[in-house]
């Protein structure tokens, strides 16, 4: 399996295939030209006949139709030469202007350009020295990660099929180099290039939107390299299935992934905030506090979302009335309501002023804050949780002052970089959901003992002491070397 080509030679060879034809016209002229003053007789200062030899000839031409400067040597020219030196002299700008005509079309070749950019992002690859991420898809989950990963002095080179994504790549003030190639991802080829093969290589992170390439291309790194860790997103419970068969080490299903967390906020709050806190990214406020209140939800929007909170709380003993225009077969007899939940009607039959809580968990964010809008105007002591789709409206999801907001790039990000920054901490957590809330709550209190310095400082009088960022995770090793 061969790389994309993007080396010198392709360059050359594209180049000549551009301008071979202004070459050859080029040459043809000069050679005219220059022949020509060879076969012209002058005659010099006494009379006496002359003729230019081949070198002072292509010599002359070269100053001459190079526009730098004029002169007659060796002696002066007689007319039939001052009559050749003007057809020359039209000629050879006619032949420069083609052939630099020809040059600047062959720069905004859009092939060219692709060849130089492969180029030189093989040579940034190629210069990495230190141990770096694979990380396909630049989105909202991959800019979050590579940023984190950045931050945390851990090296990345990015792989997006759209090129808007790699020009955002390029404006990031991030504190490394991360190199950025413009291709598809589900080419293996295009991973090859980005370094998949390199030793230094620990790891392939597939973040696209698109299950089908997220599977090329942990396929693809499990069969080059073996020995690698392959961490894959999808987002259908059939999609991880697939992916997770062939030893994918780790697939993040963000929304099975968000359902389980609010889960383990209703049953066990200070469990759910040490996991927040020990797997935030660098420089990230600690969260606060929550505590899901028990009893009727409402639930607006049944799709891949929907089902997977819906089955959690339920898991949870919460009994929710699903709001949904087309819930599917698979949501009768669960108590539907048919609507968007947008209207104050369907919130109402669905039972807004008894419950305790709403999800507004469409695919729409207008929708979802319109649900919570409708939602909180009906019954304005309810437990808010939204669904965010989209990170340019991060301001008036922050706006909205909800209680808990799904941010899919935030939630995939979180759990792939504990996993890759401290992979101890997956175990630790694992072994922290087996005990209980209260053991969770000590260890809290002596989180905070600790950091106690750093929460005293905060800025802002809305919680006393609180910390301005969660606290920085590293793993060490007990030896004598290093403890």
């Amino acid at each position: 399996m061969s790389e994309p080509p993007g080396g010198g030679p392709a360059i050359v060879f594209l180049l000549l295939r551009r301008l071979h034809k202004p070459l050859i016209f080029l040459l043809l002229v000069y050679a005219l030209c220059t022949l020509g003053f060879v076969l012209i007789p002058g005659v010099d200062e006494q009379g006496r006949s002359w003729r230019m030899d081949f070198f002072h000839a292509f010599y002359f031409v070269s100053f001459m139709g190079s526009t730098i400067g004029f002169g007659e040597i060796p002696h002066a020219f007689n007319g039939a030469q001052r009559l050749w030196t003007t057809v020359s002299i039209y000629a050879t700008v006619l032949a420069w202007l083609y052939g630099i005509g020809a040059l600047l079309a062959a720069i905004q070749d859009p092939a060219l350009r692709q060849l130089l950019t492969t180029a030189r992002f093989r040579r940034a690859v190629q210069r990495i020295s230190d141990p770096f991420y694979l990380v396909a898809g630049y989105g909202d989950t991959g800019g979050l990660l590579v940023g984190a990963l950045a931050d945390a002095g851990f090296g990345a080179v990015v792989v997006d099929i759209d090129p808007e994504r790699i020009h955002a790549l390029e404006l990031e003030p991030l504190p490394v180099y991360v190199p950025g190639l413009c291709a598809d991802a589900a080419v293996p080829a295009s991973l090859l290039l980005a370094g998949l093969r390199r030793p230094l290589c620990r790891g392939v992170i597939a973040l696209t939107n698109q299950d089908a390439v997220n599977l090329l291309v942990a396929v693809t790194a499990r069969l080059q390299r073996p020995d690698l860790m392959v961490v894959a997103r999808a987002e259908t419970p059939e999609a991880a299935a697939n992916i997770g068969s062939f030893g994918t080490d780790h697939v993040v299903n963000p929304f099975e992934l968000f359902a389980d967390r609010l889960a383990l906020a209703v049953h066990a709050p200070g469990t759910y905030l040490l996991h927040e806190w020990l797997t935030a990214i660098p420089h990230e406020r600690a969260p606060e506090p929550m505590f899901p209140p028990r009893g009727g939800w409402v639930l607006c929007g049944y799709g891949r979302f929907g089902r997977a909170v819906h089955e959690r709380l339920q898991h949870e003993g919460i009994h929710a009335v699903i709001v949904d225009e087309e819930p599917g077969a698979d949501a009768l007899g669960r108590g539907v309501v048919l609507g968007r939940g947008t209207e104050a009607d369907t919130l109402l039959e669905a039972g807004i002023l008894e419950a305790v809580g709403i999800v507004a968990g469409t695919d729409d964010d207008a929708d979802n804050l319109s649900v919570v809008m409708t939602a909180k105007a009906l019954n304005p002591g309810l437990f808010v949780v939204a669904r965010q789709n989209q990170r340019t409206n991060d301001l008036i999801f922050d706006a909205a002052r909800l209680d808990l907001v799904m941010r899919r790039g935030h939630l995939i990000a979180h759990e792939i970089f504990g996993r890759l920054a401290a992979p101890l901490l997956v175990r630790f957590l694992e072994l922290a959901r087996a005990r209980d809330n209260d053991w969770a709550n000590q260890l809290i209190s002596r989180l905070c003992g600790l950091l106690g310095d750093e929460f005293a400082s905060a800025a802002g009088a809305g919680l006393p002491g609180w910390a301005p960022e969660a606290p920085e995770i590293w793993e060490l090793r007990i030896d004598r070397q290093q403890a």
